[in-house]
């Protein structure tokens, strides 16, 4: 019995202290010199949560609505606290409480371990899988980038898998535990993107286990599984109820939504998501996603790498540049040759391509299939508009694949099967006792994998490298000539460090094999060499350079600009005139025409196309002549704009008296009847007079009203405004408040009225005569019923988790082997 415990658990406690210490060693600044990661997005993140933070600081409650960017949106997919407390306690358990976000790293060693533990690879092989998965170049710059949620999802995805798998081979207990745990971790990371290339991977698993079973005849057991692990996604979708009815709610009234611009429906054959535009802006050339194998085949990162003895820092010298500027010179010039926007390589590691060759080839048709499908699949999404006759065809017709943009992020797809590939292929050596069949897959595989990078070396020569991103450089044939030069010294470096990788895991491989290595050493070193391939790779994206001492203290500090704005302590907007849609740095102090979000209102997003940014130009036209007569911005009035903002000096901010405020009596109606009418009307309009309202969709009892009474703002909060109003007849009231048919409630005098839509984006309230107060609440069903939903789902979860590994663990202490 202490034979097997010793088996079971020190083995397992090994792997932890490497991926623990792993974890330590690349995030060291982290550790030991408290700092962060400098992350742009989720710094943006931080300004756009502040007044939520702020407000939940103060009262313990939830706004669930702010209205400190795109002049207000619901909470849902910015910052809100749901009742799945326990889900999140059981994350950080799992991690072992170490810091986020870089537990999630350790979190994804640990979730890939279990996974090839599940599908039966030993413990010390299964390190070797779990370190190259965890540190793949992918991981890492999902953490320059600020994409946590993308990582985190990321990271509890080989905890389902593992569960599916367990559970169809039978153990219904630990694979319901598995699969429920790891899809609630999974879903409260709130990235559906990666959920969505999940349930690709998941269903074609499913189809392929399926045909298996049915040849064997096992059908029946098959469905009986498959019933246990719809059970467990219920269980776990019940941990995620409430958001997830928050983001489908949510997504039907943003750029992800149904169109109801003419333009943009005849856009769309489906008439909803995304514009393909966008939605394929970045997609990898057909042969990039050999950058997985060779990480500067296509240059690398899209600026710098370049050798400061290279060709190009020779021409640049004879240019007459300083040699103590080259370096900074070179780090100005495009290395990345392909076609997409901006980039960085997703490198899975030379090591783990070579042995998924390897798996690829020994083992059976049955064990392999499914991951030549998801491998073969996740690149061809990756390719998105370089393969538009599938892509497109999916994009149209294939059930909410069109709410997603960055189709290079399907990546995930390869990067979880490559490993999963290598180690079942490793695994079978093993069994097999490394026989002569075995070794002939592997010496097939060594030759393949190091011979490709044999000919990148040997005719890396022979390609174009010239870049889009040359533009501007024409006026110096002789440097771009050099930079052609340098792009093919990228390549053929990383292709010599691709080969000597191979052969060294090769060597490790090959000696254990004729057991020159013992069972032990040779994993462990495998686990050597494939941390120093893949770890060297995502330092060059993520390093020392990346991390800061608190960025966000120097990221938010207040500008001489924003200390003249915050002296005004009424409630109003700014419009900061510094790229202000992808700027939540001015929602941080401010209520922002702006901000940063990539599922803005639909409304608001056409309100930017159609009247924002050519109010952005006549506001400079009209500065630049020198007046401050801003009565003609009728859709910047309209959203109670009072401040302008230039830059951060004190004498860059222009005060707008033309501003309409909170609230108002208008003296006109103009009924049109479509969403394209209201657009085209609205702007040049003067607002502080007119109402535009679609008649088709709100009743407005006249055309004329009397606009001299007075409406005032009594009171602010995110969630709940309170004005007074006084009129001699019944008057129509507009708000700069942003319109959301979901949530909102108005009460004249505690009796609930009917809102309506005026202007295209605005509230609008018809006020019978006399003095009233008028309330405003945002009291969202979602909210109230999704928590309870959550709260008994996370308990049901945690009673699982702690009776059924539970058990695992009394088993694996107290029973024989």
């Amino acid at each position: 019995m202490k034979i097997t415990f010793r088996k079971k658990v020190i083995q397992h406690l090994v792997a932890i202290a490497v991926f623990y210490l792993l974890t330590i060693f690349f995030f060291s600044p982290v550790f030991f010199d408290n700092k962060n990661i400098n992350q742009q997005d989720i710094l943006q993140w931080q300004g756009s949560v502040q007044e939520i933070k702020e407000f939940r600081a103060t009262t313990g409650e939830e706004p669930l609505w702010t209205n400190s960017m795109f002049g207000g949106m619901p909470a849902y997919m910015i910052d809100v606290d749901w009742s799945n407390d326990i889900v999140e306690f059981l994350q950080s358990a799992y991690s072992l409480w170490l810091p986020h976000p870089v537990r999630l790293v350790f979190a994804s060693m640990v979730s890939y371990y279990i996974l090839l533990l599940a599908f039966g690879v030993t413990p010390y092989l299964a390190i070797v899988g779990a370190v190259g998965f965890a540190f793949s170049s992918y991981n890492m710059i999902c953490l320059v980038a600020g994409h946590n949620a993308r990582l985190g999802a990321i990271a509890f995805a080989p905890l389902i898998l593992a569960g599916i798998h367990k559970a169809y081979d039978g153990k219904k207990r630990i694979g319901f535990a598995l699969a429920a745990l790891g899809l609630a971790m999974h879903l409260r990371i709130n990235h559906l993107q990666i959920t969505y290339y999940l349930l690709l991977i998941i269903i074609i698993y499913a189809i392929a286990r399926l045909v298996v079973e049915t040849q064997k005849g096992l059908l029946k057991p098959f469905l009986k599984h498959s019933f246990v692990l719809i059970l467990a996604a219920l269980l776990g979708l019940g941990t995620f109820f409430g958001e997830f009815w928050a983001t489908y709610d949510y997504a039907k009234y943003t750029q992800r939504g149904r169109p109801e611009l003419t333009a943009q429906k005849d856009a769309k054959p489906n008439a909803d998501g995304l514009d393909k535009s966008y939605a394929f802006n970045h997609s990898n050339g057909i042969f990039e996603p050999i950058v997985m194998f060779i990480p500067n085949f296509y240059g690398g990162a899209m600026f710098g790498g370049f050798d400061t003895d290279g060709a190009a820092a020779v021409e640049l010298q004879k240019m007459g540049v300083p040699r103590q500027q080259v370096a900074q010179q070179l780090n100005g010039l495009p290395a990345y040759w392909g076609n997409q926007p901006g980039t960085l390589p997703y490198y899975a590691g030379a090591i783990i391509i070579f042995l998924a060759v390897l798996g690829g080839i020994v083992l059976p048709g049955k064990q392999k299939y499914w991951m030549f499908v998801v491998i073969a699949f996740g690149i061809a999404l990756t390719w998105g508009k370089n393969f538009s006759s599938f892509n497109y065809f999916l994009f149209d017709y294939f059930p909410g694949y069109n709410k997603f943009r960055s189709v290079t992020f399907a990546l995930f797809m390869p990067l979880l099967c490559l490993p999963l590939l290598g180690m079942l292929g490793l695994q079978l050596g093993l069994e097999k006792s490394f026989d002569k069949q075995w070794m002939k897959g592997f010496y097939i595989a060594l030759g393949a994998t190091g011979g490709f990078a044999l000919l990148a070396i040997v005719f890396a020569g022979m390609g174009g490298y010239a870049s889009p991103n040359d533009a501007g450089l024409e006026q110096y044939p002789r440097l771009l000539q050099a930079l052609r030069i340098d792009r093919v010294s990228l390549l053929r470096a990383d292709a010599l460090r691709s080969l000597l990788f191979i052969v060294a895991a090769g060597a490790c491989v090959y000696f254990w094999a004729k057991r020159k290595l013992s069972a032990v050493w040779a994993p462990l070193l495998l686990v050597v060499v494939t941390s120093v391939d893949v770890i060297s790779v995502s330092r060059r994206y993520l390093n020392d350079k990346n991390f800061t001492a608190n960025p966000a203290r120097q990221f938010f500090a207040p500008s001489e600009a924003d200390q003249v704005i915050l002296s005004d302590k009424d409630y109003y907007r700014v419009f900061n005139l510094n790229d202000p849609f992808n700027d939540a740095q001015t929602s941080y102090f401010h209520h922002s025409l702006g901000g940063y979000h990539a599922a803005k209102l639909r409304r608001y997003q056409d309100l930017i196309e159609y009247c924002l940014s050519g109010e952005a130009n006549q506001l400079y036209s009209t500065v630049q002549a020198g007046s401050r007569d801003f009565s003609g911005l009728g859709v910047v009035n309209m959203l109670n704009t009072r401040y302008f903002k230039f830059g951060d000096n004190k004498g860059e901010v222009l005060r707008n008296s033309d501003a309409n405020g909170p609230a108002w009596f208008v003296s006109n109606v103009y009924k049109v009847n479509s969403a394209d009418e209201e657009i085209d009307v609205l702007c040049g309009t003067d607002t502080k007079s007119v109402a535009i309202i679609d008649a088709t969709k709100f009743d407005v009892a006249a055309t004329e009203y009397d606009d001299s009474g007075t409406i005032a703002l009594q009171s602010y909060a995110p969630n709940k405004l309170v004005y007074k109003s006084s009129s001699s007849s019944e008057a129509l009231a507009i708000f700069s408040e942003i319109y959301y048919p979901e949530g909102w409630v108005a009460r004249i005098d505690g009796n609930e009225v009917p809102i309506l839509r005026a202007n295209y984006v605005l509230r609008a309230l018809q006020v019978p005569a006399g003095d009233h107060e008028i309330v405003f609440t945002f009291e969202p069903v979602i909210y109230s019923v999704g928590n309870k939903v959550m709260l008994g789902s996370s308990f049901i979860l945690l009673i699982v988790v702690v009776l059924v590994f539970g058990y695992q663990v009394r088993k694996m202490l107290f029973d024989q082997a």
